[in-house]
């Protein structure tokens, strides 16, 4: 089939092509909408009739599908330029995906893709609209796992809209489209999707975006999305080839993502905005910046602002070689399970140390460990005007039980002989024989854990363990303090923080640590009040050279 080549800019005005309708009800072009009946062969025959209209008059066309279930078995429909997909609203249209007759076909909705097609710049497709309907992928199983197994597979796009659309369970990544130029996520709700993936495979996301295809600009919003419990990330951007430069123009406005491996990740975009979203409850990371993708590229230049970042059960924020710079500036980043901001080396990408990081403004309250760690060196830091308080809740002492008194779920471990503080393991690995669990939280003689992947009903990898068997919990750390520096850390500047604890049980044991591993060279650390902590304002480890420090409050040695 031939596929055309389309100009970017304004194109000569034809006539309508005759036979080819502007608006098309898929029930009077082959569609039934009932369930049972392959309505791909009809689609596919349809968007093939309006793409070749397209191409001749270059007037773009719809197809409504009227409220029904539209059955897509065994193959996914190649997609044309100039034909937009329209339904009646999520709860009414919903394409229901599966692959019972070929198993080794990944189905999904629509796909337009380098790998299948030959998309690139010159054959990209441009003035499509997808809304209003609802994506169902639970019907697709396959032997092995396969990237494609998506909602959505689109790649090269031009003027692309995904608006109001439903989309959960697929195999691979719900809305997987890939160098997306001058288009829109908007309002788009993924759960469940990349059910298939390990977890450590590409794709299986919920929002997933390919970038650099274009250049050093590509212009994508994605806005008012909710991601939920998704097998990799909720939203995430990954530059495609080590090669290319890392692409402007991206924004994430208005989202939420929740109960996935990853919430929001930036894996090699130039300047990625994150605005006023919400990231709650992710399995490892809430907001990542790092070199995890296909490229080993992270992302640079980028502004988080205005977010609630909270109850995810590892790190709020995560950064981990990416050169810099990067600005997390008036967020609340709360309740996390171990750090509230982490910068530390994965082991794979820049090795350097990471430079003109700025942490402004933001709220750091009640995380398991320290609110802000540096386990990776950094250059030309800013630390300035972040209230710091109550963290280090992951302050219970090793524990352990067994015997009667120790009853297990898919969920939870109960110890009816326990006293726990509150909290107290909240982030914590617990052990049973050779099986892990995270701990989401706990009560004084419960634990609840956390699912072993998203969408998961248990917290197991295996069996549930059988009552009374032996369960182990480590000691939480001698130290947790609001600033932790464990690497190099020149040229910084700390200033004007409060760093303090006013719980009856303070827990949050310092304001300003630097570790044994830790070093500040020519910093300045000016005007924080650290008054207020459990131990100590201040404990230097490794004393630091050189710089300004002065007019901290309650820092007798440096103030």
């Amino acid at each position: 089939m031939l596929y055309e080549v389309l100009p970017n800019h304004v194109r000569e005005r034809r006539p309508a092509l005759a036979g080819a309708p502007f608006y098309c009800n898929a029930l009077e072009y082959g569609l039934t909408g009932d369930g049972a009946t392959n309505d791909q062969p009809a689609l596919a025959a349809l968007v093939d009739r309006l793409g070749a209209a397209y191409l001749a008059d270059g007037r773009a066309r719809v197809i409504y599908c009227p409220p029904g279930i539209y059955s897509i078995r065994d193959a996914g429909t190649v997609w044309r330029s100039g034909v937009s997909l329209i339904g009646a609203g999520s709860a009414a249209t919903r394409f229901l995906l599966s692959n019972e007759g070929d198993r080794s076909a990944p189905t999904p909705l629509a796909f337009w893709t380098t790998l299948q097609h030959g998309a690139d710049r010159a054959r990209h497709i441009a003035d499509c609209t997808f809304a209003d309907f609802e994506i169902d992928g639970s019907g697709v199983a396959m032997a092995e796992y396969n990237y494609l197994a998506k909602g959505l597979g689109l790649q090269y796009v031009v003027r692309g809209v995904f608006r109001n659309l439903y989309i959960h369970h697929t195999a691979a990544t719900g809305l997987g489209c890939d160098f997306l130029q001058d288009s829109l996520i908007d309002g788009v709700v993924v759960v469940g999707c990349g059910r298939l993936d390990n977890g450590e495979q590409i794709g299986g996301a919920g929002i997933g975006v390919g970038i650099g295809g274009w250049g050093a600009v590509e212009r994508l919003t994605i806005a008012n999305c909710t991601t939920l419990a998704n097998g990799t990330n909720g939203i995430f951007l990954e530059l495609q080839k080590d090669y290319w430069a890392p692409p402007r123009g991206y924004r994430i406005i208005g989202c939420h993502s929740q109960g996935n491996r990853f919430g929001i990740s930036d894996w090699g975009a130039d300047g990625l905005i994150v605005s006023a979203c919400t990231m709650t409850g992710n399995l490892e990371t809430g907001f990542d910046v790092s070199a995890r993708g296909t490229s080993g590229v992270a992302g640079t230049g980028g502004l988080l602002t205005d977010c609630v970042i909270d109850d995810n059960i590892r790190d709020g924020v995560s950064l981990g070689n990416t050169a810099g710079p990067y600005t997390v500036r008036g967020n609340r980043i709360s309740g996390n399970g171990q750090h509230g901001y982490h910068s530390h080396d994965l082991g794979r990408g820049y090795q350097g140390p990471i430079r003109d990081i700025v942490i402004e403004s933001n709220e750091f309250w009640g995380n398991g460990l320290d609110a802000i760690r540096i386990d990776h060196p950094m250059i030309d830091a800013v630390v300035l005007n972040n209230r710091i308080r109550n963290n280090g809740r992951q302050y219970a002492q090793a524990a352990g039980g067994v015997g009667e008194t120790v009853r297990y779920n898919e969920r939870s471990l109960v110890d009816r002989g326990a006293n726990w503080a509150h909290d107290g393991h909240r982030g914590k690995v617990l052990r049973v024989g050779k099986a892990v669990a995270m701990v989401a939280s706990n009560s004084g003689d419960e634990l609840t854990l956390a699912p072993v992947r998203p969408d998961a009903l248990t917290a197991w990898s295996g069996h549930v363990p059988p009552p009374g068997y032996r369960y182990e919990l480590s000691a939480a750390p001698e130290r947790r303090a609001g600033i932790a520096i464990a690497a190099a850390f020149d040229s910084a500047t700390i200033r004007g923080n409060r760093i303090w604890d006013n719980h009856d049980t303070p827990t949050q044991t310092h304001g300003l640590w630097i570790t044994e591993r830790g070093s500040c060279v020519d910093c300045r650390v000016e005007s924080n009040d650290l008054a207020g902590n459990a131990d100590d304002g201040m404990r230097l480890d490794t004393p630091p050279v050189g710089g300004r420090w002065r007019d901290n409050h309650d820092d007798s040695a440096w103030g």
